[in-house]
This record gives C-alpha cells, sequence and structure tokens, in this order.
C-alpha cells in the first residue's frame, strides 16, 4: 500500500517537471540549501529558449513589479502541512447538503482546495479589502517554522489578528495589497473551469493595480469588462474633492474564447443587422472572424495567428493544409499580421458556423472567414448597456441584513442584486455549477445563489472562505453575540434560508389552494377528499424546502498528522515512544477523513455513509469511491466486508492491522475480492 502525502500540492515540483517535459535541457540536478538532490531549472537558458533573438542581459521591458512580488510567487507555490476540520454543530444539514463554508485564511484554504477543485469553479466572486488605509491586509509570513504554524493556520497572531491595519504611512501600502492579491488570484484562476470567470469589486485606490496583476495572471486578451457600479447615488463624503458614487467589478476569464455572458433583448435596431437568411430559414449576420480594434495585432496573442484553408469547389474550411485549398492568413487594414478570433481547435469544432468570400481590401479582392452570427442566439447573450438599466445602491445591503437581524450588523456588505446580477449573466447557462467567494464577508454571495435558486429551479452551489476576523467590541454586532465575521456570515445564511424555505412554502401553499378551488368548482362532492389531500400536502411542504439551504462548515486547522508523518528521519530515537501513532490525538475519524478526501481529490461536498462493520466505523464516500477506516485491531473479517464493497480506494491507518497475520493477509484478500481496488495508508 502507498502512503498518502497529506499535503498540499508543491507547485515548484509540479511546474519544474512541466519545463522539463517541454525543455529537457534546460532542467539539471543540483543540491539545495540543505543539501538535497533535487531538480535546478537553468533559468538564462530558458529565456533563451523562449526567445527569438539572443538572450543577453535584463533588457528593459514593460512590466508590473513591487517589492515582495517574487515573495508572493514563493508564497504561491509553497506548499503547506494544514487540513479542513469539519464542524457539525455549526453546520446545517451536514449530511445532505452541497454547500461549503470554510473558516481560515483563504491563501491557505484555496492551497487546500486547488487539487480537489482544478478547474471545477465556474465563477468566483470576491469582494477584498479596498486598501483605503483604515482596513486591512493579510499578513502573509511564510518564513515562520513549522512550529509556529499552528497558531498562524488558526488564522491568528499574537494579539489575536490575522489581518493587519495597512496605514498609508507605510512604505509598501500597495506593495503589501498587491503581495496580498497576487498569490490569491493565482491560485484562484487554476480552480476556474474553462469557460469560468472570476469578478472582482473594488474603488479607485488600487484598481489600476488590480487590473495590472490580473493582465499578468489572466492575460488580457481575458479582460472580459470592468464596470462601473453606481453605488451611492448621492456620493461618498467622505471623498476629499467630489463626492464620489461609483466603483468597480472587474470581469476576468479564464480563456474568453469559451465564455458566454448572457444579457438583455436586442433593440429593433440591432435585430435589423441580421440580414441573412439560412437554408433552414434562420436568421443571421456576418461577423468577420478576424479580430479588429484593440488587441488585434499577432503579438497580443501569437497563439490565435494561424492560416485557414478553404477549397472554392467543396466550400470546405480547415487548419490542415490541404492540396486545393487556398491559404487566408489574418490581415490587418495596414498589412500588417493580425489574429483570429477563435483558436484552432474552436474552428474545427465549429467550422459549421463559418463561411469564406471575397471582399475588397485595398482595391484588391481576397478571401476571408467570417462566422454566422444567429440572431436566436444573439438576442439571449448579447447586451451592452445592461449595466446601466438601474442603479446599484450600496445602502440597500445595510437594509436587507437589518431586515434579517432587527439590527445594524455590516457596514460594507454587497447587495443581493448585484451579485444576482453577475450570477445571472455568467452562470445562467449553467444552473448545477459551483460559486466560490474567498472574501466571503456577510455572506452575500451564499444568500444570492440560494434565491437564484428559488428563483429559477436552479440547483448551484456555493464554497464561501472568511477568516474568523474579530468584530469591533463597540460594535452592534459584538454586543449582539457575534465575536467574529464568521459568526455573522453563518447566522445570515440561516436566517436567510429559512427565509426563502417559508416564502416557497407559501407559494407553493397557494398554487395548491387555487387547485383545491377549481375542482371544487367541477365536482362538489370531492370536498371532504380534496381538504384531506390539501392537509397532507401542506404539511409536507412545511416540511422540507425544495432547494439546499444548508451548509458544511470546514475549519482550517494544522494537519492531522503529527511531525513524525512528514519527516520520519529527523525523529529522535528518545522520542519514538511518544509517536507509536503518527496521529495528533485530539484528532476524530472525521477529521482524518476530510484530510484524506483533500489529499485524494474528493470533493467535500461528497454524500459520506458511515457503517458498522463488526463494530468498526468505516466511512463509504460517493457510494464506493473511497471507503476509509482509521480504527484499529482490524480483522480479516472487517477487511474481507470492506474488498467486498469494491471501493475505488480503500484508506487505513499505517497501524490498523489486529496482528501480523491481518496485514501479511490484507492484499490478497482485496485481490481476491476487489483486485483493482487502490489501498492507501495514513
Amino acid at each position: 500500500m502507498n502512503k498518502l502525502k497529506m499535503q498540499s500540492e508543491n507547485l515548484v515540483d509540479e511546474n519544474v517537471e512541466k519545463i522539463a517535459k517541454l525543455f529537457p535541457n534546460c532542467v539539471t540536478e543540483g543540491k539545495d540549501e540543505n543539501g538535497q538532490v533535487t531538480k535546478l531549472v537553468d533559468f538564462d537558458l530558458l529565456k533563451q529558449e523562449l526567445s527569438k533573438v539572443v538572450v543577453d542581459g535584463n533588457d528593459e521591458r514593460y512590466t508590473l513589479n513591487w517589492a515582495g512580488k517574487k515573495q508572493a510567487i514563493l508564497t504561491a507555490n509553497s506548499p503547506i502541512n494544514a487540513t479542513l476540520r469539519p464542524c457539525r454543530e455549526e453546520s446545517v444539514d451536514f449530511d445532505n447538503t452541497k454547500n461549503l463554508y470554510i473558516e481560515g485564511d483563504n491563501l491557505d484554504v484555496l492551497k487546500l482546495l486547488r487539487e480537489t477543485y482544478l478547474n471545477k469553479i465556474k465563477m468566483i466572486y470576491i469582494d477584498p479589502p479596498y486598501n483605503t488605509g483604515n482596513d486591512f491586509v493579510y499578513n502573509d509570513d511564510f518564513a515562520s517554522s513549522s512550529d509556529e504554524y499552528l497558531q498562524n493556520s488558526k488564522s491568528y497572531d499574537e494579539d489575536g489578528n490575522r489581518m493587519v491595519q495597512n496605514l498609508e504611512s507605510n512604505g509598501r501600502f500597495h506593495s503589501d495589497w498587491l503581495s496580498m492579491m497576487y498569490p490569491r488570484l493565482k491560485l484562484a484562476r487554476d480552480l476556474l473551469t474553462d469557460d469560468g470567470c472570476v469578478a472582482i469589486s473594488l474603488d479607485d485606490n488600487e484598481q489600476s493595480n488590480l487590473i495590472k496583476i490580473c493582465d499578468e495572471i489572466f492575460g488580457n486578451r481575458n479582460r472580459i469588462a470592468i464596470l462601473k457600479i453606481l453605488s451611492n447615488p448621492r456620493g461618498r463624503q467622505s471623498s476629499e474633492f467630489f463626492a464620489e458614487s461609483g466603483e468597480y467589478v472587474t470581469i476576468y476569464a479564464k480563456n474568453a474564447n469559451n465564455v458566454k455572458v448572457l444579457g438583455e433583448s436586442l433593440d429593433d435596431e440591432t435585430i435589423k443587422t441580421y440580414n441573412k437568411t439560412d437554408e433552414f430559414g434562420k436568421r443571421y449576420r456576418d461577423m468577420g472572424l478576424r479580430k479588429r480594434g484593440a488587441d488585434s495585432k499577432r503579438e497580443d496573442s501569437p497563439t490565435l495567428y494561424f492560416p485557414i484553408y478553404y477549397n472554392i469547389q467543396t466550400k470546405d474550411i480547415s487548419t490542415t493544409k490541404k492540396d486545393g485549398y487556398i491559404e487566408i492568413i489574418p490581415k490587418l487594414e495596414d498589412g500588417s499580421d493580425g489574429r483570429w478570433r477563435w483558436s484552432k481547435q474552436k474552428v474545427e469544432k465549429d467550422k459549421s458556423l463559418l463561411y469564406c468570400r471575397e471582399v475588397k481590401r485595398n482595391n484588391n479582392f481576397e478571401y476571408d472567414i467570417f462566422e454566422k452570427s444567429y440572431l436566436e442566439k444573439d438576442s439571449t447573450t448579447k447586451s451592452k448597456d445592461f449595466w446601466i438599466e438601474k442603479e446599484i445602491n450600496y445602502d440597500r445591503s445595510s437594509q436587507e441584513l437589518r431586515e434579517l437581524f432587527d439590527m445594524r450588523l455590516f457596514d460594507y456588505a454587497k447587495p443581493l442584486y448585484l451579485i444576482k446580477k453577475l450570477l445571472n449573466r455568467i452562470v445562467e447557462n449553467d444552473k448545477n455549477t459551483t460559486i466560490l467567494d474567498f472574501f466571503s464577508g456577510s455572506a452575500t454571495t451564499a444568500h444570492a445563489v440560494m434565491q437564484l435558486n428559488a428563483e429559477d429551479g436552479g440547483n448551484r452551489k456555493f464554497i464561501m472562505v472568511q477568516l474568523p476576523e474579530k468584530c469591533d467590541e463597540k460594535s452592534e454586532a459584538y454586543k449582539a453575540g457575534y465575536k467574529n465575521i464568521c459568526e455573522i456570515g453563518k447566522e445570515r445564511i440561516r436566517r436567510a434560508g429559512q427565509k426563502i424555505a417559508m416564502d416557497l412554502a407559501g407559494q407553493e401553499l397557494t398554487n395548491r389552494q387555487q387547485e383545491i378551488i377549481d375542482a371544487l368548482n367541477s365536482n362538489p362532492d370531492t370536498i371532504q377528499a380534496i381538504n384531506n389531500m390539501r392537509d397532507k400536502k401542506i404539511g409536507e411542504s412545511s416540511g422540507k424546502c425544495p432547494i439546499d439551504i444548508g451548509f458544511r462548515v470546514l475549519k482550517l486547522d494544522s494537519s492531522n498528522m503529527k511531525d513524525v508523518y512528514y519527516s520520519p528521519s529527523d525523529t529522535e530515537q528518545t522520542n519514538l515512544l511518544d509517536l507509536v501513532s503518527n496521529i495528533k490525538e485530539d484528532r476524530s475519524p472525521e477529521d482524518l477523513l476530510f484530510q484524506v478526501m483533500l489529499d485524494m481529490g474528493v470533493i467535500l461536498s461528497s454524500e459520506i455513509k458511515t457503517l458498522d462493520i463488526k463494530g468498526k466505523k468505516v466511512f463509504n464516500v460517493n457510494d464506493g469511491n473511497l471507503v476509509c477506516c482509521f480504527d484499529e485491531n482490524l480483522t480479516d473479517e472487517v477487511v474481507t466486508e470492506i474488498a467486498k464493497m469494491q471501493p475505488l480506494y480503500a484508506v487505513f491507518r499505517d497501524s490498523s492491522m489486529s496482528s501480523d497475520s491481518v496485514a501479511v493477509n490484507f492484499d490478497q484478500i482485496f485481490d481476491t475480492y476487489s483486485p483493482s481496488t487502490t489501498r492507501k495508508i495514513i
């Protein structure tokens, strides 16, 4: 059996392996600072491999740099020995819900989620600190020793704080904010689906810097929009010169070519431009496949510069050179190299939407490629003035919280309207997706997800991540018993879920009452039978909500495993008696299960069934995808029953077998009943 690593991925090692596959001559072996043999990258040689000219020295170039940028990159790539521990008592419907609420430093949490949720999140929305000089930034210090990690992983320093106030008098005022945001956005990008987007709320303080780091992390070609939101019609009275009234929502895609943002219906004038009809009678208009306007040069996106081949007789379009086909290159009006809007893969996949015709350019006729943009599709996906249709007054968000709590708890929450609009436009075409917010605050995003599901019958899930940042002891929230922001967020989800359930039950009851009235009018003799049916259905509707209003609470903590698990060679002989078990004494079997799920990439909202097999607790995750037993003194009978379940993966404790004979028989039992099961130990 192989041993699980029980720690987050080391992204440096992963990136070095990728480089080694592409440029094996650039990777060699050497010794690290500890004298251990490791793979090293020859960066000078790698620069030359990626350059068309001789690289000599550090040429001047356009780039964003700040004090601490290299450390920020190192921080994003550094592995951690940490876990997420379940907290049933603070959860709602723990065994059935697909939603997650995670307490802890979002950087550590993102590292833990990376392997499990890689390419699985459709939309990320965050409302990070604005860096106004009065708010806080995360104090990321990854130079701390392993002895200090437990304290850091609980998200508190010696004064009980994980965040520090970033005063404008600080010489690293902007640098500290950039160093906080860069690694988090870098990790967040990995979680997005290939058609996923991140939306970030911010004001003027760091908006320009945000665009620069997002251009670097996501690529400026994947910038979807920078939306100006009217957040306060009267303006902020704290503004020095003018009463500023706006903020921004900046949206980037992982791959803009795959994103479809829904919008409002087209106006009559726009509809008239769809002046062509295909053989099926569907209306469309021409859209040149050649990129026009900003970012249209070859160097703006080199991978989108390639020849397309066209057969004049058969009308076939291909990205592969063939006899009898003419070559079409994306050229700009001045004759320089341009680029296409689509990738090679998309051209081949959707070439039924493309056609070629002659156009006159610079007094010459030449062939060009066009997309058939259909009215039916565009009428539900295009809208230029969508965000101007209604101001988004942030004062409303305070009222929304007051309606739930009967007090003012949070000054800077985002309004439901804003988040619902973003969800509608970005994930409307996928009502069964997951939305992540790793600056969760008062949990507006969770509230919006549940509300939208209630309105359109969707099955969207949320993952909220929030540091248990202390509330001001003078605030109404603290006086009401909410000691930190997480307590406010969790209670908001509970109360919002209850309100949504009550509203849905009322709507259902009203519909059924009308059915009863209609039935009575048609057949008065069925009064008693219908009354009985009504009473039964009312009881059913009040007892169960048709949407998921629950959430699993998970809390960031240090690894369940003792230090000896990760570095057994460093353990002194005198400590061996204290380390009979490599698992910390205060950790439960369910704690171990969730760290194993993280390690093996199993979704944390997966269905978990607890079985009793011969007096031993056995976890069955996702109907046999993963089966774990962390009890000790396992017998042949217990191992046999687990093997008969034929799980995809089975995980046990290293010291769980009751005797040497059971350990010897273990593989033979699995080879007999479930030879394909992958067996692991911790």
